[in-house]
C-alpha cells in the first residue's frame, strides 16, 4: 500500500442526473419541483427553485400529488388527485426499487443519487467480489446496485421499516440470491464493533443524515459526530481498498469541506479525491438543481 496522500481535485464537479424512463426532473421555479416518477406526476417544494417556471400552470395543476410542507424540516403532507397507488415499482438500469409517498416528502428514493449509483456501479464492476458497507444505507438501492455489479454488501440502517423496503426492493430486483447482509442497527456501534474484530472492506458507502436517532435511542449529529465516524471508517479499509464515497445533505456544509475530511482520513493511502454537488437537470437539459454534496476517494487503479 502506498503511503502518499491522495490527490484533491482543484475544482468542483458537477455530478448531473438527467432523465430516465422511470423518472425526470420535468419543470421547475416558484419554489417547487414538478417530477415524474413513473405514470405519476408529483409536485415537490424546493426553495431554491427562485426562477420561473417554464411551462404553464395546467402541466403543475394536473400533477397527481402535491406535498405541502408545513415547517422547513420536511414535514407536510401530501394531496393527491385520484388514488395513486401505495407503492409502485420502478427501474433504474438493472435495479428495480418501489415508490411510496412517505412522510418527509421524497418517495422512499433520491433520485439525484443516480449520478452516484452509475459512479458505484463502475467502481464493482472493475474488481468482482469486492466487500462494500453501506452505512445509512435507507431503503437500499446503492446496496443493490454495487450486489447487481458483484460486489458482496453489508447493508446498515437504523430503521427496522426501512431495512424491510430494502429487502422487498432486493426481491423485486431479482436481488434476494446475493451476497448482502441487512443489518438493523445504529451505524456507529456497528462500525465500533466491526473495528474491534478487525473486519475489513474495500469500499465504503457513506450518507448520514442531518440528524437521526438509532433503534436504541442513538443520536446522530452530522456536524459533531461525522469527523469520528470517518476515522473509524478509515480503519475498516482494506490494503486493497477501492473507494470511500461520502455524500451529506446539509445546507451547513460543501462538497470541498467533505473533500478535506476525507483527505485526512485516507492519508497515506494514495489515490485521488473529487469532490462537488449532485444536481437534477431537467428534462431536455435545461436548468439545473444542486441537492447534495459529496467527496469521493478512488485509489486511481480503476
Amino acid at each position: 500500500m502506498t503511503t502518499q496522500n491522495p490527490i484533491v481535485a482543484h475544482e468542483a464537479v458537477i455530478a448531473r442526473t438527467t432523465s430516465w424512463p422511470d423518472y425526470a426532473l420535468v419543470d421547475s421555479g416558484g419554489g417547487r419541483k414538478l417530477e415524474r416518477y413513473g405514470p405519476y406526476r408529483v409536485v415537490r417544494p424546493e426553495p431554491q427553485c427562485l426562477w420561473t417556471p417554464r411551462l404553464d400552470a395546467s402541466h403543475w395543476e394536473e400533477a397527481d400529488a402535491v406535498f405541502d410542507p408545513t415547517d422547513e424540516d420536511e414535514a407536510g403532507h401530501w394531496r393527491f388527485r385520484g388514488q395513486p397507488r401505495e407503492t409502485w415499482a420502478l427501474k433504474w438500469d438493472n435495479v428495480a426499487f418501489k415508490a411510496r409517498f412517505t412522510s418527509f416528502r421524497h418517495l422512499a428514493f433520491f433520485p439525484e443519487q443516480a449520478a452516484n449509483w452509475d459512479w458505484l456501479r463502475q467502481r464493482a464492476a472493475a474488481r468482482p467480489g469486492m466487500r462494500v458497507l453501506n452505512l445509512f444505507g435507507y431503503t437500499g438501492v446503492a446496496s443493490l446496485v454495487c450486489a447487481a455489479a458483484g460486489a458482496a454488501v453489508t447493508h446498515v440502517d437504523a430503521s427496522k421499516r426501512s431495512v424491510g423496503w430494502a429487502r422487498e426492493n432486493a426481491e423485486l430486483s431479482g436481488l434476494a440470491d446475493r451476497p448482502i447482509r441487512w443489518l438493523c442497527e445504529d451505524a456507529r456501534r456497528y462500525v465500533h464493533r466491526e473495528v474491534r474484530r478487525g473486519a475489513h472492506y474495500d469500499g465504503v458507502i457513506l450518507d448520514p443524515p442531518k440528524y437521526g436517532r438509532g433503534p436504541g435511542g442513538e443520536v446522530w449529529r452530522l456536524f459533531e459526530d461525522l469527523p469520528e465516524l470517518m476515522q473509524l471508517c478509515s480503519q475498516l479499509l482494506s490494503d486493497k481498498a477501492s473507494f470511500f464515497l461520502l455524500n451529506a445533505y446539509a445546507a451547513r456544509i460543501s462538497g470541498i469541506a467533505l473533500a478535506h475530511l476525507l483527505d485526512e482520513r485516507m492519508a497515506g493511502r494514495g489515490g485521488r479525491i473529487d469532490w462537488g454537488e449532485l444536481a437534477l437537470q431537467e428534462d431536455g437539459g435545461g436548468r439545473e438543481i444542486g441537492l447534495s454534496f459529496f467527496a469521493r476517494w478512488t485509489d486511481g487503479l480503476a
